[in-house]
């Protein structure tokens, strides 16, 4: 599965950042909160001009040209194809993990936050969908949680503490059904380390103010993404994502080594170039040359 379209939040930052504010403003905020949460959204809708199958083309067709245009991050190309395909095979995990993708990497282009939150929740929708279609695939198994981690900073901080078990049931059973899928470990190594780095007083009052939040390990983090990268070491940010898991433990050296690792291989994937900056952004932290 293509995946360094990945994004987990540090809940750890926007704990912070809210509960300071609710400190100081709870009356207020506790009505934004309640307004936020009941606030009514229309269900977006896939553009008109790809809700009708093209004519004369068979689903293998499709699938095929989509996979040319996605193999080049092209979702706007690939998009309506796979929209046709569905027409064709509307429970087709493989073809609805596909389409999860190509919402996601429009969103990763939209300088809008609200239509980075539309097009995040038409992701979702195929996510879930791929998820119930396909119960012993694992890319399907997976795509939720790798949705929610994409849609989690421009969420409420109510949503995003309710997202955080939902990443790690949607992991847990992708792994369930493959426990070599690197991309699982990867995900489940991030899910621990930003978990680890909330204290145990915001742990207190954020279960208090947004419900209870699930604790991550930072030693079960480490051992996560060795694992990914055991699985395949071909993807840079296997290592950064391990160095800024060496940078959180205080093992500085060991932090500079893979996250410069990461930064030395080639970009192939859709997010690598973002995933290479946070490793720049964690050198310069740590009082290391980021070039």
């Amino acid at each position: 599965m293509r995946s360094a379209d990945l994004s987990i939040v540090s809940l750890n930052d926007v704990l912070m950042k809210s509960l300071i504010y609710r400190l100081f403003a709870v009356a207020t905020a506790a009505l934004l909160l309640i307004d936020a949460g009941s606030a009514a959204e229309p269900q977006p809708q896939p553009p008109m001009s790809h809700r009708s199958p093209i004519p004369g083309e068979s689903f293998d067709d499709l699938l095929k040209k989509g996979k040319a245009f996605e193999k080049k991050f092209q979702a706007e190309e690939a998009l309506p194809l796979y929209l046709a395909a569905e027409k064709l095979a509307p429970k087709n995990p493989e073809l609805l993990v596909r389409i999860a993708r190509q919402y996601r990497y429009l969103m990763t282009d939209a300088s809008d936050t609200s239509e980075k939150l539309r097009l995040g929740r038409m992701a979702l929708e195929y996510s879930t969908r791929a998820a119930a279609c396909g119960p012993k695939d694992c890319d399907a198994q997976l795509a939720p949680a790798i949705t929610l981690g994409k849609m989690l900073t421009y969420l409420p901080t109510k949503q995003q503490v309710a997202a955080s078990p939902q990443i790690k049931e949607s992991v847990d059973k992708a792994l369930a059904v493959d426990s070599h899928n690197d991309t699982a470990w990867h995900v489940l190594g991030r899910w621990n380390r930003v978990l680890a780095e909330v204290s145990s007083a915001k742990r207190l009052v954020a279960g208090l103010v947004y419900g209870q939040l699930p604790k991550g390990s930072i030693e079960e983090a480490e051992q996560d993404m060795k694992k990914a990268i055991a699985i395949n070491p071909h993807r840079l940010m296997h290592y950064i994502e391990l160095g800024r898991i060496y940078a959180q433990m205080g093992r500085r050296e060991e932090a500079q080594e893979f996250i410069r690792r990461g930064l030395a291989m080639p970009e192939q994937e859709k997010d690598d170039a973002e995933q290479k900056d946070l490793g720049r952004q964690a050198l310069k932290k740590m009082g290391f040359n980021a070039q």
